[in-house]
Order: C-alpha cells, then sequence, then structure tokens
C-alpha cells in the first residue's frame, strides 16, 4: 500500500510541475500509420466497477487520434476472465465513431483473473484471418491489469514476443516489478508503466507515442512536413545490390501530375520538395527487388499551410546613415524579399532586393535625424506577395556626449560637466547609479551642460551617464565610474573611464 501512495505521488508530482501533463479535448489525427492493436483488458471479480470504467475511458483516449482502416490502424478486445473472450474482431469497426461507441459497450464480465489463458487466446487471434487481423502488419498487445494473475503468464507472453509482438502493460495496482517487468517487451522503461486508476490520463501521450514508434516504423510514412516539403520514410527492403526504389507522387485531385522518383536500395528516406501548400499527396513506393517481390506501399500526406512571412520586422544598430532591418519567419516558399524604404515626410522610395534564405539586410546612405518608412515584401514561389512596415529613425550626426568630467563640491557631492553633443539636441538624460543608495536620473535642457550629484557616500563607487535627446530618438550616451573616497583620506574623488 505504501509503495502504491508513494508512486501515486510521484506522479502526481510530476504532473504538477507540468510534466506528462494528462490530454484534454480533441487530439490531432494520426495517419500514416498501420497495425493491429489489441487491449488484453482484465475484466474479472478482481476489478471495480469503477476502475473498469476508467480503464475504458482510457482505452479510448489512446486511440481515439489514429486513422482506422484495413490499410491503417485496426484494434481489438480481450476480456481475461475465467474464459477469455474476443468483444470484437479487429476489422468491425473502422471509424473512430463506431470504435467509440463499441469501447462504451463493453461489459465487465467478473470471473477469475486467467491471465496465461487469455494471452494464449490473443496468441491465436493476433494472427487470425477470422478474428481480422492482418499477415505482414506489425502486432502490438496493451495488457491493463490490476498486478494479480491466477494462473503463469511468463510461458505465453514469451510466445507472444518470439512472434513478433510488441508488449505494453499498464498495472494500476501492486504488480509485481520483477514479473511485470519481463513479461513487457523491452526495456521495460518504455513499455511498462505503474499508475493509479485515477492517473490513467498522465501516461496517454507517452504509452501513445511508443506505440506509434512500432507501427510507423514499419511502412511509407512522412515526417518534417511544411508547407512545401516532407520527408518519406520506410523500413529497409533492398540494398545497394538487390534493387532500387520507385517513388510516385501526385496530388489527389489532380493525379495526372504524377512524378516519378527512383532511389537505390540503399536509402532508407526521401526529401520531395516544391510541393503546392494544402494539398493532399497520393504517394507510393514501389521496391524493385531482383530477389524477392515486396508489395507496394501507398500512403497520404497533406502539406501545411502557407506560413505567412514576414510576421514581424525589427529595426536595430541604428546609426546616423544607417540601420539594420530583420524579419521573420523564413519559410522556404518564399524566393525573394523586397525592402523598399524612405524619409517621412516625402515620396522618394529606394528598393532593395535580397534571396529567399536571407532574414535581414542593411539600409545605408541615408539621412542623419530622419524618421524612414521600411516596408519588407516576401515574394512567394506562388506569386504572391505579403509585405509588413516599420519606421526607423537615424542617429543625430555626432549625436554622442563628449568629455564627461568630475569636480569635488564638498563632502558627498560632486559637480559632473560635459561638452556638448552635435546636432539639434532637445535636452540631457544624466543618470547616476550609487553603490549604495538609490539611483537617480536628471533631464536638463540643452544649454545646461553640468549638473550636481548628492548623496555619494564617501569610499563607494558609483556609475554616472550622461546622454543626449533628440527629436526621434536618444544619442549615444557617454559613461564614467567615480570613486569617492573614504573620509578618513585626503577630500576628493578619483573617476576613471569604463573598461
Amino acid at each position: 500500500m505504501l509503495a502504491k501512495t508513494v508512486l501515486s505521488l510521484g506522479l502526481w508530482l510530476q504532473f504538477a510541475a507540468g510534466q506528462n501533463a494528462p490530454e484534454r479535448g480533441p487530439q490531432p489525427s494520426i495517419s500514416n500509420s498501420e497495425g493491429d492493436l489489441l487491449f488484453l483488458l482484465d475484466s474479472s471479480g478482481s476489478v471495480s466497477y469503477y476502475e473498469f470504467s476508467r480503464v475504458k475511458e482510457f482505452m479510448w483516449d489512446l486511440v481515439q487520434p489514429f486513422t482506422f482502416g484495413p490499410k491503417d490502424v485496426q484494434t481489438s478486445i480481450i476480456h481475461i476472465s475465467t474464459t477469455p473472450t474476443m468483444e470484437f474482431p479487429f476489422d468491425r469497426y473502422l471509424s473512430s465513431g463506431t470504435l467509440q461507441q463499441a469501447i462504451r459497450d463493453t461489459r465487465q464480465l467478473m470471473g477469475d483473473t486467467n491471465t496465461g489463458k487469455a494471452l494464449s487466446y490473443a496468441k491465436e487471434k493476433l494472427f487470425s484471418d477470422e478474428a481480422g487481423a492482418r499477415p505482414d502488419v506489425p502486432k502490438v498487445l496493451v495488457w491493463v491489469t490490476d498486478g494479480f494473475s491466477t494462473d503463469d503468464i511468463s510461458e505465453p507472453m514469451q510466445l507472444l514476443k518470439d512472434m513478433g509482438v510488441t508488449v505494453f502493460i499498464v498495472s494500476t495496482g501492486r504488480g509485481n516489478y520483477l514479473e511485470l517487468s519481463a513479461a513487457a517487451s523491452q526495456p521495460p522503461e518504455k513499455h511498462l508503466h505503474f499508475v493509479d486508476v485515477d492517473d490513467l490520463p498522465i501516461i496517454t501521450k507517452e504509452l501513445r507515442d511508443a506505440i506509434l514508434d512500432v507501427i510507423q516504423a514499419n511502412r511509407l510514412h512522412a515526417v518534417d512536413i511544411t508547407s512545401s516539403s516532407f520527408r518519406l520514410t520506410w523500413p529497409k527492403l533492398l540494398s545497394q545490390e538487390t534493387g532500387y526504389y520507385t517513388l510516385e507522387y501526385a496530388p489527389i485531385d489532380d493525379l495526372a501530375r504524377k512524378r516519378t522518383k527512383q532511389v537505390s536500395g540503399a536509402h532508407t528516406s526521401l526529401l520531395l520538395s516544391n510541393l503546392a501548400p494544402e494539398t493532399t499527396y497520393e504517394v507510393a513506393l514501389i521496391p524493385e527487388s531482383n530477389v524477392h517481390y515486396f508489395p507496394p506501399q501507398t500512403t497520404r500526406v497533406t502539406t501545411l499551410a502557407e506560413e505567412i512571412s514576414p510576421a514581424q520586422v525589427l529595426i536595430s544598430e541604428s546609426a546616423p546613415h544607417s540601420f539594420h532591418v530583420s524579419w521573420a519567419p523564413t519559410p522556404d516558399s518564399v524566393i525573394g524579399y523586397q525592402i523598399l524604404y524612405g524619409p517621412l515626410p516625402g515620396n522618394s522610395v529606394k528598393l532593395l532586393e535580397v534571396d529567399g534564405k536571407s532574414n535581414s539586410t542593411v539600409v545605408e546612405n541615408l539621412a542623419p535625424n530622419t524618421t524612414y518608412l521600411v516596408t519588407v515584401t516576401a515574394v512567394y514561389k506562388s506569386g504572391k506577395e505579403k509585405s509588413l512596415s516599420a519606421k526607423a529613425c537615424t542617429q543625430e550626426e555626432g549625436s554622442k556626449v563628449r568629455h564627461l568630467r568630475f569636480e569635488d563640491m564638498g563632502p558627498n557631492t560632486l559637480k559632473a560637466s560635459w561638452d556638448p553633443a552635435d546636432g539639434k539636441v532637445l535636452g540631457y538624460r544624466v543618470r547616476c547609479r550609487r553603490q549604495t543608495g538609490p539611483s537617480s536620473v536628471l533631464s536638463v535642457s540643452p544649454q545646461i551642460h553640468s549638473v550636481l550629484l548628492t548623496d555619494l557616500a564617501s569610499g563607494t563607487t558609483n556609475k554616472v551617464c550622461v546622454k543626449p535627446m533628440y527629436k526621434n530618438q536618444a544619442g549615444k550616451g557617454l559613461c564614467r565610474m567615480v570613486h569617492m573616497q573614504p573620509a578618513t583620506e585626503a577630500q576628493g574623488y578619483k573617476h576613471r573611464q569604463r573598461a
């Protein structure tokens, strides 16, 4: 009981920390998978009605995103009871709606927990045409148990694994870890879960992803899908010496546009690019072997919606005669960017052009202390264009403070003076960051080039910065570190330029 409590507490802490959070609501549809998935459901009298209901909810949540069909995922349930019973054959329910209702309608049988007998029965049904099982597809067994069995499970479970079945075990009770870890496929950390029945949603995604690793690995499927490309991967069927692969693909609404590629038998993946966005493609992989016949594999892949660019435009590194323009994102479907810029107000506009892989450029030969309107336009391969604008300001010519100096004006007080900055200065901002005590900011008119700094404790080092202010932006500031001598030393200060 203590072990179960500690385990449940650990899972709850993971959940509270945001790890392995349970899924909520409908999940994105999962295609490109093929396999026979069998649930071994503890339907005996050792399971309460409440526990049985929660396990049924878990089963549906686990498979809900899958695509069901004769070329996709098929599933069934075998009851563990006095005598094992198959709830329905694999090929009966081939849609999400009908399968969900069938799981809801599943009734607990009660009786003894004869798991070993149910495993032997499962071995027959997983490879039976009469049960709707298919040859040459991955086989997955998910055994949900309260950890108790009245007969031996080791031998029938080993036979199942020897026949290529991948076994996942979910224990909702106090099962023997050594026994269950030996029964599950290896490694146990991926195929064995201990969880309280109320916490089953915590493991749903992790278990589903592990099942996908099995049922996607043995057929043609797509990964790294974008708006204009996807990568096809498939199991190793051939070698460089035994043949080659032919790949055919076309939009499902225009099969006459079929394209063909050939790769050597050493390949197990291929990137298809220059595709249309938001388009479903029919893809066929044809192994051309000079040794054995391999049936073609097919799949359907839908490209993503075209990524919008630019979604943001940033201005940085402003100087009197230039500034830096950057944008994001930079999707593959863009062939180039046009940067239009001109002063505000005004009618003169200039154009810069960069390639579609660039995400920034420097605009040069600009007038100082001027506001510019900058428009970045993405030109797509389809001919579409998308624009986004931002304002940029150049700095005043020579817009920085020079020769910042200090004069001792008595205990804890200094006078800071500086030479005026060039251009139409609207004022100066003086910031003092004290080592002890609050920082201060003073704003003075453009005619004033000095201020008194007070409350500078003896023995402290303080930072003073002076920055000129212009109409559109601040100029470059100048900073110095000022050290106040301890009271026991001669009155005065030391200052040094910041490294």
